[in-house]
């Protein structure tokens, strides 16, 4: 015959309570956050100790850099004729208008085609897009060092060279495909309804483009846009292949050739034009960083 156990107490009621468990929430939240913040720590440093580098070598003197310690501090902290020496003698300021005639000029016209490929690509409905679209991402797998040495055979053959022409020509070819694929990603999340009803309202397809398209990727455009002009502001190896002289280098080839008298590098100066290099796009990257955040995110949801 079974017999039934009656608990003496109320206590032997009670589930035993996961305290085990609740200690190790705090722990662990502890230690991820300590690792966490470590790993900022450590990437903010990696990012901010080379420009601190870069600005306090900026004030230095070639002596300074000769006979000194490389990490050891400037000795005159006022000290900017590295700056001016920059600009005069180094020639900044016309490589700057440089690299702004070769940048600005391409980057509009990788825009306007990119946007309009990427309309044409995801709003349009035709035979044959798909294939379209492929082979512009075949364009992306192309790597620019191939295509240098017969583009610059083309140009020569045209009458191109000593122009900044093949470069405005090359930067639009090589991000085309890049901001037509992207474009069309972010013209994928736009609802179709507001193409349709514009459709029955009479409007034509140019009309839709400009006055409903581009609107509603105005911050992936600013994104595609940032994007581009990074690569291009900052690149050497086009411009060192198109630039047959000193008239037509931009601001890469120019840091990359700045000499001063028997050929010495002039280190002070040249710091000092880096300096001002980075502190621009620095300073650009941070007055458009919402814009591109948003436009980041714009493509990763539907309508």
């Amino acid at each position: 015959m079974s017999t039934l156990t009656v608990p003496h107490s109320r206590a032997d009621l009670r589930t035993p309570s996961p305290t085990g468990k609740r200690r190790r929430r705090p722990v662990r939240a502890t230690v991820q956050k300590v690792l966490t913040t470590a790993i900022t720590v450590v990437v903010l440093a990696v990012v901010v100790v080379p420009l601190i580098w870069l600005f306090l070598g900026s004030l230095k003197t070639q002596a300074e850099f000769l006979d000194n310690p490389a990490f050891a501090l400037p000795e005159n902290w006022l000290n900017f004729e590295n700056y001016s020496r920059a600009i005069t003698e180094g020639n900044l300021g016309q490589y700057a208008r440089n690299s702004v005639l070769a940048v600005f000029p391409s980057l509009f016209l990788t825009l306007l085609f990119g946007v309009a490929a990427g309309f044409a690509l995801e709003v349009m409905v035709w035979k044959g897009r798909s294939t379209v679209l492929l082979l512009f991402l075949a364009g992306i797998m192309v790597p620019g060092q191939m295509i240098l040495l017969p583009l610059f055979t083309m140009y020569f053959r045209a009458g191109l060279t000593g122009s900044l022409w093949p470069l405005v020509i090359t930067y639009t070819a090589i991000g085309l495909p890049l901001t037509t694929f992207m474009m069309a990603t972010f013209f994928r999340s736009v609802p179709r309804e507001l193409f349709e009803a514009a459709t029955l309202d009479g409007a034509s397809v140019i009309r839709m483009f400009f006055s409903i398209g581009i609107p509603l990727v105005s911050n992936a455009l600013f994104t595609v846009a940032l994007v581009q002009f990074f690569f291009i502001w900052n690149d050497l190896l086009i411009a060192m292949t198109f630039t047959n002289s000193d008239e037509l280098r931009t601001i890469q080839v120019g840091l990359l050739n700045f000499r001063g008298q028997f050929g010495q590098i002039e280190y002070g100066p040249t710091l000092a034009a880096v300096c001002l290099n980075v502190l621009g796009t620095l300073l650009i990257y941070l007055f458009l960083n919402q814009r591109v955040m948003k436009g980041l995110t714009a493509g990763s949801v539907k309508g």
